[in-house]
This record gives structure tokens, sequence and C-alpha cells, in this order.
């Protein structure tokens, strides 16, 4: 009789989850990809699987429309911008040398110093520029 209901539980709850998949299944408050604690691979397929080939198409261009449904929240965005001296397109910010300028130099720690100084303020831009729900051009993270 124990053996029995070792088979038959299963069997029962399987063909009961069968009917009521909402019973079962996880409610998940956000799509995998906005998650940041899953790895980046897993994240990429997500978004990738949710959308149209359309939409694909819209995300490739420079200037990229929003895509606002009940699944994905995509903001428009603009993906020119430019770091090779510094980010001094939007608003105020470090200028260095040109890079022959630098290169001329010599000195790999000093471009380095360089290439980190450029990357932090980058970041704390787009960072004050997307909490302001600015995504035009010289706003974003694309160099």
């Amino acid at each position: 009789m124990k053996n029995i209901r070792l088979i038959i539980l299963p069997v029962l709850f399987t063909v009961i989850a069968g009917c009521f998949p909402f019973v079962i299944s996880a409610q998940t408050t956000e799509p995998a990809y906005l998650n940041t604690a899953l790895p980046v691979d897993e994240r990429v397929n997500d978004i990738i699987s949710k959308l149209s080939l359309q939409q694909k198409i819209k995300l490739l261009m420079n200037e990229g429309t929003a895509i606002d449904s009940n699944v994905l929240k995509i903001p428009a965005y603009n993906w020119w911008n430019e770091c090779l001296h510094g980010v001094a397109r939007a608003g105020k910010a470090t200028v260095f040398p040109q890079a022959i300028g630098l290169a001329a130099t010599f000195d790999t720690i000093l471009i380095s110093k360089v290439a980190n100084a450029i990357s932090d303020e980058a970041r704390a831009k787009h960072e004050y520029f997307a909490n302001s729900n600015q995504r035009g051009i010289y706003t974003g993270l694309n160099f």
C-alpha cells in the first residue's frame, strides 16, 4: 500500500498541476532581463526571445525608438557618443590631449590613468542622464 502511494501521489500532483498551472507557477515581478542577479547570457537570451523581428530591427538604428509593451520597457535612446580625449560634449568634463599626443608620451601608466578618468566621468554622466530620463545624443555609455 505504501509503494502505491509513492507512485500515485507524484502522478496525481502532476495531473493537478497540469490542470491548474497558475497555482503552481511562481509569480515573477520583473522580466529576467532586468534581474541583475542573473548571468548576463541568461538576461540577453531572455530579452532577445521577447523581441519581435521588427523590434530588433528598430533597436539596430542609431536612434532607437522606445519599445513599451506589457513585457518590455525599453526607453528610446541615441547611441552616438564620443570620448577619445574626454567626455566633453555633454556638459563639463576633463579634456585630455588628443590620442596621438598621449601616444607620443610612451607612458602607458599615464594613458591608463587618463582612460580611467574618462570612464569614471562617462559613467557618472550617464547615471545623471539616466536618472533624469534623458536618453538623447551624448548621454549614453556607447563610445
